[in-house]
């Protein structure tokens, strides 16, 4: 894997590690836990952001279709905190793949996002779900932080 490459790789496993890591011991109740209107779950966010971070890199950058649903991410209910790892897990293993046959002049190549065209680089694609993975995961510990002072746990 090129420098480049391996070093968004690692920052992404980083910030998918802080995911995991707000995850442990919480039970399904947790995980769907909204705290106020508007918010979403733990469990909806992780859907999200793994739905979001794999079509930026899969379907927009490497024109590989997810086929994902939006929608439906954020509809996420009932799922334990075994297959929200798995999920986060899975991102992993897809995005080295991937990141494997990215070249640095591959950074400046204009991509059409499927979902709505819009034309973007592939280095405004990886930086977008980069950025937009972090915002996720600030959410995710602040609820994690939020349950277990409410819980006790």
């Amino acid at each position: 894997m090129r420098t480049f490459y391996g070093g968004m790789f690692e920052h992404l496993k980083a910030l998918h590690a802080e995911a995991l890591k707000a995850l442990e011991g919480l039970p399904v109740d947790a995980l769907d836990w909204i705290p106020g209107p508007e918010m979403n779950s733990i469990s909806v966010l992780i859907m999200h952001f793994t739905g979001s971070e794999r079509y930026w890199v899969g379907d927009v950058v490497r024109g590989d279709p997810s086929f994902r649903n939006r929608e439906a991410e954020f509809q996420t209910k009932g799922v334990d905190a075994a297959a929200l790892r798995q999920r986060i897990l899975g991102l992993d293993e897809y995005e080295v793949k991937a990141f494997e046959t990215l070249r640095v002049r591959d950074l400046e190549t204009w991509k059409v996002a499927p979902k709505d065209g819009r034309q973007v680089t592939v280095a405004w694609a990886l930086l977008h779900a980069m950025q937009h993975t972090a915002v996720h995961i600030g959410h995710i510990e602040i609820l994690t932080q939020q349950w277990r002072q409410s819980s006790g746990t």
